[in-house]
């Protein structure tokens, strides 16, 4: 059976470049009549592409044209149609973010990898922690804190020296960032529904700034987070190649 496939590029020109060789031998479909689509980039352009088409419901098979490609399959011109048939399919599901600034406005977004809030001054940030309506840390001093779910585990949240979580864990990880009190403090694994505020204490003196993925928005008063499981990400890797391997092998390198 034929496939009809939506070809989509990030600005990088090797991206594009690639995008037009396969269009050129594949055709090209437009995303919504797509039975799936093919995301040319990097990490960053494949959580772009997700969360763009999530109302579709179509799987999205990423080639690296870009610097990290975690999320991304090797690139290759040749038996596409038989490596998609042969793909496997990882599911997500993102975070869901509402946060309220310090002139009384909300903002919502989505995260596949992860929710961080970071200071935007000279000042550690002083953050209250509360999980499922109850104060779990009164006072973290540090330089931010995220929470990561398992696919952005090993993202940003890895180099914040927080754990790797399995795919089919159900947990979600909250890590800080350079935490000065308390020191030792690691983080937490929390249950993947878990419903995680954060209260900035004197945002007007220790200004933070909250990150879903790539969206920001700055001046934060506080900051609701929690696994939103009426969306679910389709994700297509190669045979070996998909998450849960990853996951495991970025352990041991």
């Amino acid at each position: 059976m034929t496939k009809r496939i939506a070809f989509l590029a990030s600005d990088a020109e090797v991206a594009q470049t690639a995008r037009d060789t396969l269009v050129a031998s594949y055709g090209n479909a437009a995303p919504r009549d797509a039975d799936v689509v093919v995301a040319l980039g990097g990490d960053g352009f494949m959580l772009q592409t997700l969360q763009g088409i999530q109302h579709l419901n179509t799987p999205v098979y990423g080639m690296n044209r870009g610097t990290i490609g975690f999320l991304m399959n090797a690139y290759a011109e040749t038996d596409l149609i038989a490596r998609l048939e042969e793909a496997e399919e990882e599911v997500v599901n993102p975070l869901a973010m509402m946060a309220m600034d310090r002139s009384g406005q909300t903002h919502k977004a989505l995260a596949i990898n992860e929710v961080s809030l970071l200071r935007a001054g000279p000042q550690a940030a002083r953050l209250r922690i509360s999980v499922d309506g109850r104060v779990r840390m009164g006072e973290l001093v540090c330089d931010g804190a995220l929470l990561a779910t398992p696919a952005g585990s090993t993202a940003y949240n890895y180099s914040a020296h927080g754990p790797i979580v399995p795919i089919g864990a159900d947990v979600l990880a909250l890590t800080p960032i350079a935490a000065f009190r308390p020191r030792r403090w690691r983080g937490a694994l929390l249950p993947k529904m878990a419903k995680v505020r954060v209260d900035v204490i004197e945002a007007d003196k220790r200004p933070v700034i909250v990150a879903a993925d790539s969206i920001s928005f700055p001046d934060i008063d506080w900051v609701e987070i929690g696994s939103e499981a009426t969306i679910q990400h389709r994700i297509l890797f190669d045979p070996g190649h998909g998450l849960e391997e990853r996951l495991i092998s970025e352990q041991f390198t």
